[in-house]
């Protein structure tokens, strides 16, 4: 399944057209609070499809039979470009548990790379629904390195992949290596370029958060 958020126009347009600016990017908390933002707008949407059990609530008229979540996710995020984001998901899902994966491009040239995971804290992932949260999703394979990485945690029921702005490559690779996950995405450029950065993209979400790094 691929959810696309800016197929029905709404307000993620705007949060996404603000990110994308160069001249609107100098505002690092203002970039910050855009994608927690689209991160609390996916929580939304993605809570949507996630399993419901009745709950017998007492009001002070009489009881209530609501349908609320069976359980919390996993919220999995790969550092440090995802904090935000995080955030926005944690905003909403505010008893789930949280993982933390440091994922990073090595590079042996200019154009070539293979993803390092260094760091994993995560809970028990047996049974559980894990999603997994990284702003952008450009070869897809920081997102398979980290969801290999948390399997040595437990197996979950279902995954979902969340992400800001995806390349159509990156979403292939998704879909034909991890056929079990459901991707939501707020937007999708089709291109990569030589560096396999999403293009026109937005740059370095993690710099543009945070400041540049060495």
């Amino acid at each position: 399944m691929l959810h696309v958020l800016t197929v029905e126009h709404s307000i993620v347009n705007d949060f996404l057209a603000e990110m994308r600016n160069v001249i609107v990017q100098h505002d690092r908390a203002r970039f910050r609070r855009n994608v927690e933002r689209i991160g609390e707008i996916m929580a939304y949407e993605i809570s949507k499809h996630l399993l419901r059990k009745i709950a017998y609530v007492n009001t002070p008229l009489g009881v209530h039979h609501s349908h609320v979540l069976k359980s919390q996710p996993v919220l999995a995020t790969v550092l440090r470009a995802g904090i935000p984001m995080h955030q926005g998901f944690l905003n909403y899902f505010d008893n789930a548990d949280s993982a933390y994966v440091s994922a990073y491009r090595k590079h042996s040239s200019l154009h070539e790379f293979e993803i390092v995971v260094e760091y994993l804290a995560a809970p028990d992932l047996t049974g559980k629904t894990l999603i997994l949260i990284d702003p952008m999703l450009a070869t897809g394979r920081s997102i398979l390195a980290t969801y290999k990485a948390l399997l040595t945690n437990g197996k979950p029921a279902e995954v979902f992949v969340a992400a800001l702005i995806g390349s159509t490559q990156g979403i292939n690779y998704i879909q034909e290596n991890m056929p079990e996950a459901k991707i939501f995405i707020a937007e999708i450029d089709t291109d990569l370029n030589a560096e396999h950065f999403i293009v026109p993209g937005l740059g370095d979400a993690g710099d543009l958060s945070y400041g540049g790094k060495l």
